[in-house]
């Protein structure tokens, strides 16, 4: 019997995807990658937005009705929000399952291929995790869920209503995790969860065997208030060397105490942290980062507006002048720092002055990079009943100036990166030019380019040269200048194979998606 998998959604759903695509095989069903051949189609599908709900019930209708003797399991996160609804509704799914607990699709599976039309949605609790052999991303990366759910209860997010509260995986379990991957290979190591910042802080956790995290408290600006103190008035030391004094733990954040046992590993890798709430950065990871150029100085931190007035109706207690203030802490640290954020409009009481602020917040942070998407009106948020909506299109309109003014600052922060040499991680080799066919297409991606939502780098390299030729494969490190840059992407020329890859674990223990 054979499945297919039809992903969805962002990288935790990935990892999900994941982990069923492992749990599917130890029940003896081989995966295909042509779903005409497959008896399962599995829809790993996306809740968040009206748009990627929407996307997703079109692929399971569509997968009906090009794949007709298939049976058709709706996975993820729609299934987990809508499942008792959709079972009358969407009749061309032929069964439902949740995401609260992936092992359980074995319960779902068997009656399926029945002909019964079971659906599942096990409760969430704990953080799904397990074996993975094969990955869904470019070779020589991989994501690692070190938290799920969410307790920020932001007024517009569905998420903690999909996912449920905030529970965070054991410390050991993560590294022993990330050991493994570096054993096999796998150079980047992308952590990510609703919320960084606020791993070990769930009403259950114990990731250290001494209790619960306290949250950290407050951005740059904050008054300290009860709780942990900013967390870059006290050293970090989770294992200190000889000679540091010992930090107490309490006095720590617990992404802190984390990056600090990841820094223990030893190997060559690259470790990148996505997603950090900016209410209560976690500032005592800057010295570990700092102290360790194995971690990216990139950072994720979704900021969703300028205008301290929908800033608080979001249910959030910074403001634009704490969180310009956070970004001038980061770059006074890491000048050479790369930010990500993502921006809403059309929020709810959202005016034309509103906007300006949000629009004047951008253009004086000049964040490196920038998603924006448009307020979706969700079920069962408080946002949902909120007066003064704004209309869908004059949101829109004003998502499409924050993407021109992104765009603007894009480029300019991609000048800088002109002339300088990186270690590009190979992604995918391009089929030679028929005009040209010495000349060698790449693309790949710098440190600063995080995978799926950043841009790439071309590289060019000579195909006649045997030793250039052999050296540009995906999910190598190659050394390139880079040339030119235009609205996302820069070019450059290979130089040399980075001195790094002699060091890299080779192993064929995992499998890429984006390989076969």
């Amino acid at each position: 019997m054979r499945f297919f998998i039809d992903q969805h959604g962002c990288a935790k759903n990935q990892v999900d995807g994941e982990l069923i695509i492992n749990l599917l095989k130890k029940q003896d069903w081989e995966q295909t990658f042509e779903p005409g051949e497959a008896d399962l189609i599995v829809v790993n599908s996306c809740g968040f937005i009206e748009s990627a709900k929407t996307e997703s019930i079109n692929a399971v209708m569509s997968a009906r009705q090009m794949y007709p003797r298939a049976k058709i399991l709706l996975a993820g996160c729609l299934a987990e929000r809508y499942a008792n609804d959709l079972k009358d509704d969407l009749l061309e799914a032929d069964g439902f399952f949740g995401n609260g607990d992936l092992s359980q699709i074995y319960k779902v599976i068997e009656p399926l291929m029945k002909d019964e039309r079971p659906v599942l949605v096990p409760e969430q609790k704990g953080v799904c995790c397990g074996d993975r052999n094969l990955l869904l991303s470019f070779k020589g990366t991989a994501f690692v869920k070190i938290t799920e759910g969410c307790n920020n209860r932001c007024s517009f997010c569905a998420i903690p209503i999909i996912r449920g509260d905030l529970r965070s995986r054991k410390a050991n379990e993560i590294i022993e995790e990330i050991k493994d991957l570096v054993s096999k290979g796998v150079y980047e190591i992308n952590l990510i969860g609703q919320d960084l910042a606020a791993y070990g802080t769930g009403a259950e956790d114990n990731c250290f065997g001494d209790g619960r995290t306290k949250l950290p408290n407050g951005t740059p600006g904050s008054e300290v208030g009860e709780g942990l103190p900013l967390a870059s008035t006290v050293p970090v030391s989770a294992t200190p060397s000889a000679g540091e004094p010992a930090t107490p733990p309490s006095s720590q954040s617990g992404l802190a105490r984390l990056i600090r046992m990841i820094s223990q590993i030893e190997g060559v890798f690259a470790v990148r942290l996505l997603y950090i709430h900016p209410d209560h950065f976690n500032e005592d990871i800057l010295p570990v980062m700092k102290a360790d150029s194995r971690f990216l100085h990139y950072f994720d931190i979704p900021f969703q507006n300028g205008d301290d007035a929908i800033i608080k109706s979001m249910n959030r207690v910074g403001s634009a002048k704490k969180y310009k203030a956070l970004i001038s802490k980061i770059r006074a640290t890491f000048p050479d720092a790369a930010i990500r954020t993502t921006f809403m409009t059309g929020f709810p009481g959202e005016t034309d002055e509103a906007f300006e602020n949000t629009k004047a917040f951008l253009r004086e942070t000049a964040t490196d990079w920038s998603g924006c998407f448009s307020y979706s009106k969700e079920d069962d948020t408080p946002a949902y009943s909120f007066k003064k909506q704004v209309p869908h299109k004059i949101a829109e309109k004003r998502a499409s100036e924050l993407v021109e003014i992104q765009a603007e600052i894009t480029r300019e922060r991609l000048k800088t990166r002109c002339g300088g040499e990186y270690d590009i991680l190979i992604e995918e080799v391009l089929s030679q030019s028929e005009e040209n066919p010495d000349e060698g297409l790449a693309i790949g991606r710098a440190w600063f380019q995080a995978p799926e939502v950043d841009g790439s780098v071309v590289v060019r390299y000579d195909r006649s040269n045997e030793s250039e030729d052999n050296v540009v494969q995906s999910g190598r490190l190659v050394r390139v200048k880079i040339v030119s840059s235009g609205d996302v992407d820069l070019n450059g020329d290979f130089v040399c194979d980075s001195p790094l890859n002699a060091k890299i674990a080779k192993s064929d223990a995992i499998e890429f998606a984006q390989e076969i």
